[in-house]
């Protein structure tokens, strides 16, 4: 697998003697269902052309998924980033290395202390409406972002103490303490700018009619169904995007994918690796691209059995056979994990890998200690039943406990699971996060959406304020990052199981995907 490593930027200050790029040997890269509804004619905003060398009118058929909101601050699966990103665009984006580089901002300094970010605008940006992008509208969407009762990426703005519209192009972020992690929050769902004029006047309908300034306007939209987009030609970065329509599928059924890719229902899909070999036997292109997404149980303290004895949920930990899961389930595309962070990313301490190995036997004695020696009955929920829930059911039962598998749809899973707080233990993926400290908070934070206990270890809290006050050109930002992962591991009861590549099959008039590790761009992507 490549290299990761979180994103930098040149315009952080490095520590005294520190080299700015550390090397890590090979090339880096970083290391990251809505209900039933009609159809909303939408009105684009910007015509423009994209054609192929043919010069025929292009559109790419995307099956991946469609976004729980099109508003980015009340968005509420990781996954939406990608659906989210071909609408929006954010003060900075991360690059194939993972780094955080210039996208509405030109540039960005910080003080020497890591306490204020100033950020310099692009010139002549506007909305897909006309309005311009001047420092009034992103001071007032970052603020939106970090006010709003009905934010969900509130948690990750706290830290932002005032945001200040120095002129019209200069935007200054003062902070509450040292955090050299913001360029790469804001490159994602965090940072998109959305456009004041419209959530002042009707918030609520952002949800379906995005309200941003990226590559694509949204055309029409059919919830769960389909939505439409139209190059934006007033994009910052229009000329890299060559595709002049786009269409976004929900995820399609493993048994049919690759005939909906044979067919022309979609020309890039997503597929499980289940269905790699059949993708190539069919003549389709198949990529299998590194991402920061990793399969894990949710364990909710909070709940009964995990509420009573830590060791409930320490037994859990021992009981799972991840090699199993990624061979049968994953059809091998992955690797075993106990950690968030994929090999290779700074955050990844190698010596982690050696916790918590499939050990049964262990797993009982921690469970007779907890009171549990006769057998214990569990409920896992999912919204997909087969394949790793069935799994994990049976090897549970090896060690004593009865698992009922509870199926949840997929449509109520967030609400359900992370909002109400309602489930006990849950089958999910971590899709992650641009800035680690980010990927942190979501985790394992007091407000973190994916810690459905909502406890914390205050041990982590400090050694994660350490890693805020470290630039990440610094020589140490790998080792004081890994200190931080080790304690949430060892700490928290979150239970990784393995990494999940994004496997792309596309139809071979399609162009090869970049391989962006966080969020999948399209910029240099064509349809012949």
């Amino acid at each position: 697998m490549p290299i990761l490593r979180p994103s930098t930027s040149t315009n952080a200050p490095s520590l005294p003697g520190s080299p700015s790029r550390p090397g890590l040997g090979r090339r880096s890269f970083l290391g990251l269902s809505l209900g039933a509804g009609a159809a909303l004619a939408l009105t684009a905003c910007g015509g423009g052309s994209a054609s192929t060398a043919g010069g025929r009118t292009a559109t790419l058929k995307w099956g991946w998924a469609l976004p729980t909101s099109w508003d980015p601050v009340t968005s509420s699966a990781g996954w939406d980033v990608h659906s989210l990103s071909l609408v929006y665009a954010g003060l900075t984006k991360l690059d194939l290395t993972g780094k955080a580089v210039p996208a509405l901002a030109t540039s960005w300094t910080y003080n020497t202390e890591g306490t204020v970010v100033t950020f310099t605008l692009r010139e002549g940006q506007k909305f897909s409406d006309g309005t311009p992008i001047d420092a009034t509208a992103v001071k007032k969407s970052l603020e939106r972002g970090r006010d709003y009762a009905k934010s969900l990426v509130a948690s990750q703005l706290v830290g932002v103490k005032d945001i200040t519209a120095v002129g019209p192009g200069t935007v200054r972020l003062t902070l509450a303490a040292p955090d050299f992690q913001v360029p790469a929050l804001l490159a994602g769902k965090t940072g998109m700018i959305v456009n004041p004029k419209v959530f002042e006047s009707d918030a609520a309908g952002i949800a379906t009619k995005p309200a941003g300034s990226g590559p694509y306007t949204l055309v029409s939209y059919v919830q769960n169904a389909k939505a439409v987009l139209r190059r934006n030609p007033a994009y910052w970065d229009a000329d890299h995007i060559k595709v002049e329509n786009f269409e976004i599928y929900p995820l399609p059924e493993a048994s049919t994918v690759v005939a909906a890719l044979t067919s022309g229902q979609y020309n890039v899909a997503q597929i499980p690796g289940s269905q790699v070999e059949a993708a190539k036997a069919a003549g389709l292109a198949v990529q299998v691209i590194p991402s920061m997404v990793v399969a894990v149980l949710d364990l909710n303290l909070g709940k009964a059995p995990f509420d009573g004895d830590p060791d409930v949920a320490l037994a859990i930990k021992y009981a799972i056979d991840r090699q199993e899961l990624l061979k049968t389930a994953a059809f091998g595309h992955g690797e075993v994990t106990v950690q968030p962070f994929p090999q290779g990313y700074a955050g990844h301490d190698d010596a982690l890998d050696q916790l918590f190995p499939y050990d049964p036997e262990k797993a009982k004695r921690l469970l007779a200690k907890a009171g549990h020696a006769d057998g214990l009955d569990l409920t896992l929920s999912t919204s997909t039943p087969e394949g790793v829930p069935e799994l994990i059911q049976a090897q549970l039962k090896k060690v004593g406990v009865n698992v009922t598998i509870d199926t949840v749809p997929q449509t109520q899973a967030t609400q359900l699971v992370y909002i109400q707080r309602s489930k006990a233990l849950f089958v999910d993926q971590f899709a992650g996060r641009d800035s680690a400290t980010q990927a942190f908070q979501v985790l394992f934070g007091k407000e973190g959406l994916m810690n459905p206990g909502r406890t914390v270890s205050p041990e982590l809290e400090k050694a994660l304020d350490v890693v805020r006050r470290t630039p990440l050109d610094s020589a140490d930002y790998p080792a004081v990052l890994q200190k931080a992962t080790g304690i949430a591991v060892r700490t928290m009861p979150n239970v990784f199981l393995y990494t999940v590549p994004r496997i792309l099959a596309r139809n071979t008039k399609v162009s090869e995907i970049p391989a962006y590790t966080v969020v999948q761009r399209f910029e240099g992507v064509t349809v012949a």
